[in-house]
């Protein structure tokens, strides 16, 4: 099991660089804005549970290619987020890293590339930028009206709005009949389920 977070008292300025295996440097932003304890109740530092994640997300992705392959998927990238949060690296765990990193405007996809890979966060807004040409490539204008729809709620509430579960009630709320604008509902499944490999390309734009 991965340390739990709780977050105790902030510093605004404090900064530490960290060094991991791969030569690499990581900058956690904060540094006394969390305590964080092993799975035997003992403290640990900022920088300690940093190092635990990246020791341990080779169980999960080999490399940063893989990373963005599973993340593109919603099924792949749903089972990940399963299996990390079974490895006690939940969505609340993913969300004090972002704090930490000060990525908070960024995907946890960010959060996982900039721990296993000094990968630099892009805010949504810059994702949903470098993303767009491709959509205009690859579906028409009617999808790519949904699409910017989702989109804008991506940047405005995150991650969750990529999820399957979410496509229904997305399209009620933007359609009247989704059927009529859209296509049958497996083209429309599919269309959901493609665009996120726009997102997070395996070569950046």
């Amino acid at each position: 099991m991965w340390p739990n977070p709780l977050r105790v008292r902030k510093s605004d300025q404090a900064k530490i660089r960290i060094k991991f295996a791969d030569g690499k440097e990581r900058t956690i932003q904060h540094m006394m804005a969390t305590t964080f304890w092993h799975p035997d109740g003992t403290p640990m530092s900022a920088q300690q549970f940093m190092e635990s994640l990246y020791g341990k997300f080779p169980d999960c992705f080999r490399n940063e290619a893989e990373l963005r392959a599973i993340w593109s998927s919603p099924g792949t990238r749903a089972k990940l987020l399963d299996g990390l949060a079974e490895k006690g690296l939940g969505i609340d765990q993913m969300t004090e890293i972002q704090r930490i990193i000060d990525a908070e405007k960024s995907d946890l996809f960010d959060v996982l590339g900039y721990v296993a890979f000094a990968l630099t966060p892009l805010i949504r807004e810059e994702q949903v930028a470098r993303a767009k040409l491709e959509i205009s490539t690859h579906f028409d204008g009617k999808q790519q009206t949904f699409l910017a729809f989702v989109l804008a709620r991506n940047v405005k509430e995150g991650m969750g709005e990529l999820h399957q579960e979410k496509l229904s009630p997305l399209l009620k709320l933007k359609y009247n009949n989704a059927i009529a604008d859209l296509g049958q509902p497996e083209r429309i499944k599919d269309t959901s389920s493609d665009f996120p490999k726009s997102l997070y390309p395996q070569t950046a734009l």
